[in-house]
């Protein structure tokens, strides 16, 4: 059986399998769901330098699953996948920063973090990316801009809010302004969201 197979291969040393432990003891996949034995095994794959254990590890830290809330240990787990380019991580991150979770509230930060994660096409980061635009916020005030990364967050059709806020933000625009985010949005997307900073 898996957890078995896993089980063994994490005792030897396995980063996968240690992480794929945590994944399932804080499921209760296989096992029953214990956020303690996850950390556990997270932690282990972590500190090898598993990406997806140290985004999971941040997670619980962030919830303050299995253990005590902890923003700090959040930010820890949640740089060092970040670093690596995990975009989850740096979208976590983003939001740390924007709420001033564990560190000193700095939007630039923000800004930083949800720009990468928003070149891999992560949905969310473009959501907030669009309201920090919105709200001037360690940026500029562009509500271009913030219509073209809200424009871009609703383009799958399954971010409702991003619609929404794209549609109430359109309000404030000509519509000659709203061509130009549109046009925007759509050279970000061909570019495959790398370098969409216009000017």
């Amino acid at each position: 059986n898996a957890v078995k197979y896993f089980t063994l291969a994490a005792e030897q040393g396995n980063p996968k399998a240690q992480s794929m432990l945590g994944y399932m003891h804080t499921k209760g996949e296989g096992v029953l769901q214990d956020y303690k034995n996850a950390i556990k095994w997270y932690t282990l794959a972590a500190e090898k330098g598993n990406q997806i254990a140290q985004f999971n590890l941040g997670n619980m830290y962030k919830k303050g699953e299995g253990t005590t809330q902890d923003y700090k240990n959040a930010i820890k787990w949640y740089t060092l996948a970040a670093e690596k380019g995990d975009a989850k991580s740096q979208t976590n991150l983003g939001v740390m920063y924007a709420n001033g979770e564990g560190v000193q509230q700095d939007y630039q930060v923000a800004h930083k973090w949800y720009s990468m994660a928003a070149e891999q096409g992560n949905a969310t980061a473009q959501f907030n990316l669009g309201f920090l635009y919105y709200n001037g916020q360690g940026v500029k005030q562009d509500y271009i801009k913030s219509h073209m990364w809200l424009n871009i967050a609703a383009m799958d059709g399954s971010n409702k809010n991003a619609i929404d806020a794209r549609n109430l933000i359109a309000k404030k625009l000509t519509s000659t302004q709203i061509e130009i985010a549109q046009e925007f949005a759509t050279r970000c997307v061909n570019k495959n969201y790398k370098n969409c900073e216009f000017e």
